[in-house]
């Protein structure tokens, strides 16, 4: 497996009691949704190791979760889990609609303003905290776009194509000569 074909689940921030378990915390909206996951793969030196689970129980604090690994029997083999980060295959993402989207899947997307019509096709998305923002291209030209509910109006991923409502000037700010 490479891990460009994989998504980032999160990562193991210590052991927990002296039986091999790990507390694992996960970057995602919906922990529930990987209450039954059965494997996942761990970045160990510099390659992903499959791991498969024998019980994993969610903690109260919503993103954390007590995983007990196969073969993972002691503290010191949990130790050595321990700062390394957890990944999962593309296609177990859980699905999403409507305006709702990962950053991966709009690579390609033509990005259409209602003023300005077509404003370029998206590169990447910046994760920039608390901000990720599309980067756009536009002939030679860079444009940037927050990634934002409050922009995005529709995403369409048949045509792939994302339409917004760009904030007044912002699109101007990169096109204009």
């Amino acid at each position: 497996m490479d891990i460009k074909d994989c998504y980032y689940l999160g990562f193991i921030s210590k052991t927990f009691g002296y039986k091999g378990e790990v507390v694992c915390y996960l970057d995602v909206d919906d922990p529930e949704y990987y209450e039954k996951l059965e494997s996942v793969f761990i970045h160990l030196e510099g390659k992903l190791v499959p791991f498969f689970i024998e019980k994993i129980t969610f903690r109260p604090s919503g993103n954390e979760a007590v995983i007990a690994f196969e073969h993972v029997d002691t503290e010191e083999k949990a130790l050595h889990l321990c700062g390394n980060e957890m990944y999962l295959p593309l296609e177990m993402l859980p699905p999403l609609s409507g305006k709702q989207f990962y950053f991966h899947e709009i690579t390609g997307f033509e990005v259409i303003d209602a003023e300005k019509g077509v404003v370029g096709i998206v590169e990447k998305v910046l994760e920039l905290p608390g901000n990720p923002v599309m980067q756009l291209k536009k002939g030679n030209k860079e444009v940037l776009v927050p990634a934002s509910d409050a922009i995005i109006e529709k995403v369409d991923r048949k045509k792939k194509e994302i339409y917004i409502q760009a904030p007044e000037g912002l699109i101007d700010l990169y096109l204009e000569e």
